[in-house]
């Protein structure tokens, strides 16, 4: 095991907040592997980096020596945990559930050792609680208790319907650290009342209180908003290696400390001389090329990631056309250019085709276009480009 110093500083980089940090230290003191637990309703398995930030963490303390247990909620996700919403999240069918968990199963490998990893179900000791073994949970907790929930309290003043098997969630997810008899939980600050509610139970069954690791919630690339797919401003951990190595090079500089620190398998010494070398006059795009070969090398491959780089490097230093661009044809009686965006899928609408013109996003044959009602000619062959990752070769025929 690594020294105590040491594990700390690794554990506590990017972390938002530990607790309690004391019992911490003292659990580290025991010089042993610890139990270490991060839970997973598998309602979306299509992971982003967002998702990656916690699985990152665990990463870390796998590397430490520390013992991680990888777990699925098949049984509370059938439950619909409503976390930071206002409705309910609809429950899930066993189907869906044993088909999200072997998407994940093979997302999760990508961040994860697959060999020290240990998978499970935390319907392998709730389906035995039984009747009887429902109701005396139940009693561990009180309505008011319950109340102090953000979401539930929100819902409540509002006078918006709570369904009593949602109190049963955090209830659930706190007895799976009593059956598991972890010492460490992994969560996101979003989930600060369910990871106590573990220790709570712990106590309650008198078993060792577990400590609490909360990790906050990255920005996408906007930097402003939650990554997130429905806001568009994800990188998903599955995408194209010259996709992610795109994205993640369009993030500010400032961004960037924050995929880092968050994300990044890189000691906390090594960013601190990253830092460095960008005082000294180091140029902080060449560190945000690092950061993108690692982590696409980490989700794909090194030959892959150097691939994405010499890429990159051709289309945006040099000015060309990578050599996967999307070949088509299209047959269409409307040859405006808005509509030839839209029908190459290069933006989703006509609207949005022309506030890309607008914005000087789009070039034919290399030269950019800014008249909005330009038409194209059939029977011709047009490299277009809509902002800086997208390309394709088209060649038209008038329907």
């Amino acid at each position: 095991m690594m020294d105590l110093k040491q594990q700390l500083a690794i554990i506590t980089k990017g972390t938002d907040e530990i607790l309690p940090e004391a019992e911490l230290v003292e659990k580290l003191k025991l010089n042993r592997p610890l139990k270490i637990k991060a839970g997973f309703d598998p309602t979306a398995p299509d992971l982003h980096l967002g998702h990656a930030v916690l699985l990152t963490k665990m990463r870390q303390l796998q590397d430490l020596g520390h013992e991680i247990s990888f777990l699925i909620g098949d049984f509370t996700g059938m439950i619909g945990d409503p976390t930071g919403k206002n409705a309910t999240r609809p429950p899930l069918t066993h189907e869906q559930i044993a088909q999200n968990a072997e998407t994940y199963a093979k997302q999760v490998f990508k961040i994860l050792d697959k060999d020290k990893t240990k998978i499970c179900f935390n319907s392998a000791w709730l389906d035995k609680l039984g009747s009887s073994g429902m109701l005396k949970l139940s009693a561990c907790m009180t309505v008011a208790r319950m109340l102090e929930r953000d979401d539930f309290s929100k819902r409540y003043r509002e006078n918006k319907s709570i369904s009593i098997h949602e109190f049963m969630y955090p209830l659930l997810q706190g007895y799976d650290s009593v059956a598991m008899e972890s010492d460490i939980e992994l969560g996101g600050t979003d989930q600060k009342f369910n990871l106590l509610m573990g220790r709570e139970l712990q106590k309650h069954f008198g078993k060792p209180q577990q400590c609490i690791i909360m990790l906050p919630l990255l920005e996408g690339l906007d930097g402003v908003n939650k990554m997130s797919k429905s806001l568009g401003n994800y990188i998903g951990i599955t995408e194209a290696p010259n996709e992610m190595f795109g994205k993640i090079m369009s993030i500010s500089d400032e961004l960037m400390w924050r995929y880092f620190n968050l994300v990044s398998l890189r000691s906390p010494d090594e960013i601190k001389q990253f830092k460095q070398d960008i005082d000294n006059g180091k140029n902080p795009r060449d560190v945000k090329v690092a950061l993108a070969l690692e982590i696409i090398e980490r989700f794909h491959s090194r030959e892959l990631a150097t691939q994405a780089l010499e890429d990159f490097e051709l289309r945006f230093k040099q000015g060309g056309v990578p050599e996967d661009i999307i070949n088509m044809e299209i047959s269409t009686d409307n040859l405006s250019i808005a509509n030839i965006l839209k029908q190459a899928g290069l933006v989703g609408s006509t609207s949005e085709g022309m506030r890309m013109i607008d914005q000087g996003g789009v070039k034919i044959n290399s030269d950019k276009i800014s008249d909005k009602k330009l038409t194209l000619n059939p029977d011709e062959e047009y490299i277009i480009q809509v902002g800086k990752r997208k390309f394709a070769k088209v060649i038209l025929k008038a329907s």
